[in-house]
């Protein structure tokens, strides 16, 4: 008899429902090494396929596959996503762990031998170790059916597309019911910054609100000699990109920490033309969910106003994104106790609030929840950054995600329902 088959005669000798906390997060450990390489394979398949928001057909398929055919409810999305239901039909507590499929419009240059086969594609923020991370949980889960039956605990899987649009492909899920029946819901985020092995985790918000920006300035044109016959509009698309951040600053409450940031400004096609048409885009982020609530029409208000003097038009699309990520205690405890269990008593770190967007915070308006920042760095090696095309994880971190997520299921009970 294999170490591996004795392993898991003695788990099944223990009656389901009686086990500790150590031993139930333990056979959640041995459960995701046992299938530790084929997962590592599928996290290199998606990483070699990568697909861009609302495309993520092939990426569902791999992940819906295996799933169903370990004996979980699969029920796939209009278009890409899909949802699975693991353990009991009537449960007292159903727990949700999400997963994002989507890669970024950005070329690889890391030249790993599975890197992207698409070009302008590729998992520059990690979504690949999420998706396989969720896809492990959920079969150590399918494993360990017998205990989410006895406690009568169920799991949903959400394989979510589009997180990297604005405003986020979570309100897709929730237009299907995906978070219907949901108590508490669990994630990660890949953080290149943390050292694989450890998570990050704070109570509280743990990303900001982002929304996209769009102007567009239109005027009379002309010659470059003669501005004073025209309305010199790259001027005034200057003066937007300037002076509108400046006056935000002065007119949002500082501890909101608003930052405005363009990302592509275009006017004009010749030095000496002063063109008819300019427009901005960018991003506004901050950290106060009440002030993203109210700021959309002051935001107009001063493109307006910088603008008037200039004679020009503008029209202002503001595309409201996603709330911030608020981190509910229960549920930091939850994926903390999970992570110290498994990975030791250091291994969890604080973490800051950060400027980045999330749409798992349409989530978490509806239920209770966390995302953890998941280490993906070697120990001593560099440090990434995301949404980069040099971005590289460390691979074990795959096998980290699912064995936290999974793990923090039972975690989620308290101490009464372990007992």
């Amino acid at each position: 008899m294999t170490t591996q088959t004795t392993a898991r005669a003695a788990d099944a000798a223990v009656e389901p429902g009686s086990a500790t906390p150590a031993d139930l997060v333990g056979r959640v450990a041995k459960e995701v090494d046992a299938i530790s390489e084929q997962l590592l394979q599928w996290r290199r398949d998606v990483h070699r396929h990568p697909e861009v928001s609302w495309q993520e057909e092939r990426t569902t398929a791999l992940v819906a596959g295996p799933l169903s055919q370990a004996g979980a409810r699969v029920r796939r999305l209009p278009g890409t996503g899909a949802l699975v239901e693991i353990g009991h039909a009537e449960p007292e507590l159903r727990i949700g762990l999400r997963a994002d499929l989507d890669a970024l419009p950005v070329d690889e240059v890391t030249g790993l031998p599975f890197a992207s086969q698409v070009p302008g594609a590729c998992h520059a923020c990690g979504h690949d170790v999420h998706t396989v991370g969720v896809l492990g949980a959920g079969l150590a889960l399918l494993a360990m059916q017998e205990e989410l039956l006895a406690r009568r605990v169920a799991v949903r899987l959400i394989f979510q597309p589009a997180e990297e649009t604005h405003p986020g492909g979570a309100l897709k899920v929730l237009e299907h019911g995906g978070l219907e029946g949901v108590d508490r819901l669990l994630a990660v985020h890949c953080d290149p910054g943390v050292d694989v092995g450890h998570v990050g985790l704070r109570v509280g918000p743990i990303t900001a609100a982002s929304d996209m920006v769009h102007v567009a300035l239109t005027g009379r044109g002309g010659h470059t000699s003669r501005p004073h016959l025209t309305q010199d509009l790259t001027y005034a698309l200057g003066k937007v990109v300037t002076e509108v951040p400046a006056a935000l600053s002065r007119r949002l409450d500082p501890r909101a920490a608003a930052v405005l940031v363009w990302g592509e400004v275009r006017a004009g096609s010749a030095p000496n033309v002063i063109p008819t048409r300019g427009e901005a885009s960018g991003t506004l982020r901050m950290l106060d969910a009440e002030t993203w609530e109210t700021v959309r029409p002051l935001f107009t208000d001063i493109v307006e106003s910088v603008v008037s003097p200039y004679g020009v038009t503008a029209t202002v699309t503001y595309t409201q994104g996603v709330p911030p990520v608020e981190n509910e205690n229960a549920s930091v405890v939850a994926l903390s106790r999970a992570a110290m269990l498994l990975l030791g008593a250091t291994s969890v770190e604080p973490t800051k609030q950060s400027m980045g967007g999330e749409d798992l915070g349409w989530y978490l308006q509806q239920v209770p929840g966390a995302m953890a920042r998941l280490g993906t760095r070697t120990p001593g090696g560099p440090t990434f950054e995301l949404h980069q095309g040099d971005l590289v994880v460390d691979e074990s971190a795959v096998l980290v995600a699912a064995k936290v997520l999974a793990a923090s299921v039972f975690t989620s009970l308290g101490p009464a329902g372990l007992q």
